[in-house]
């Protein structure tokens, strides 16, 4: 097992959710930016990679099926978690001025990332971990942000965003014990995983790349991003050996 997966996908998410004490606002133009090359990254890995490899195995007929439960999984989430996955802030307060916990967006947000970490099990996904883990920067910076406009102190704040940080390597873990038989022995069951899996990716990804900004624009730093994202993945693909 390699534990730099673990460490990258922790401290990536953990350091994104700290970083809210040194912007201040919550309109951070790089995080935006991280945001769209993870994008574009994550749907040319999905693409490139995830979808290939689902449909290459036993049953391999019936992953649509599963990819489309994938797809509705994260539009189920999403009316739960607001989009915060996409690295979007909202102001979560309500009647009073005490603080309120957001339990919908918590829940929805760790199990979402639970589900990112179980593709990295296997070995040759490892172009997907710096995606998934640059895609955690902004969605725990967002979720530091709501805990923080809920006036919550920093002690708590970093141990929810702790939480966060560490579902995904849960997810690899599991994912990881499946894959080698050790866990149950339902490693027959792992392709379609992944199928839900790629229907979550496929949905996340291609939010970020199109849902509408202000202007229905994409801007031009914005374009360059969303290249660059999807050229190191082709780059990833082709120097991989395939």
């Amino acid at each position: 097992m390699e534990f730099w997966k673990i460490l990258v996908l922790f401290f990536c998410a953990f350091l994104g959710g700290c970083a809210i004490f040194l912007v201040k606002s919550d309109k951070s133009k790089l995080l935006k930016l991280i945001l769209s090359f993870s994008g574009a990254y994550l749907f040319a890995i999905t693409v490139l990679h995830l979808i290939p490899d689902a449909y290459h195995g036993v049953d391999a007929h019936d992953i649509g099926i599963y990819i489309l439960i994938g797809f509705m999984i994260q539009v189920f989430l999403e009316q739960f978690s607001h989009g915060v996955e996409h690295g979007h802030m909202h102001h979560h307060h309500e009647h009073g001025h005490g603080r309120v916990f957001p339990y919908g967006i918590m829940i929805s947000l760790c199990l979402h990332a639970f589900l990112e970490g179980m593709p990295l099990a296997k070995e040759h996904h490892n172009e997907l971990i710096f995606g998934i883990a640059l895609h955690h920067i902004p969605a725990a910076f967002a979720l530091a942000s709501i805990l923080l406009q809920n006036h919550y102190r920093s002690g708590h704040l970093l141990l929810y965003v702790g939480i966060f940080a560490i579902m995904a390597p849960l997810g690899f873990l599991l994912s990881y014990g499946i894959s080698n038989g050790s866990i149950g022995g339902i490693e027959m069951y792992f392709n379609k995983m992944m199928g839900i899996v790629i229907g979550i990716f496929l949905h996340i990804s291609t939010t970020i790349l199109f849902e509408s900004s202000v202007d229905h624009k994409f801007t031009r730093r914005k374009m360059i991003a969303v290249i660059c994202g999807l050229a190191v993945a082709l780059l990833g693909f082709y120097t991989g050996g395939h």
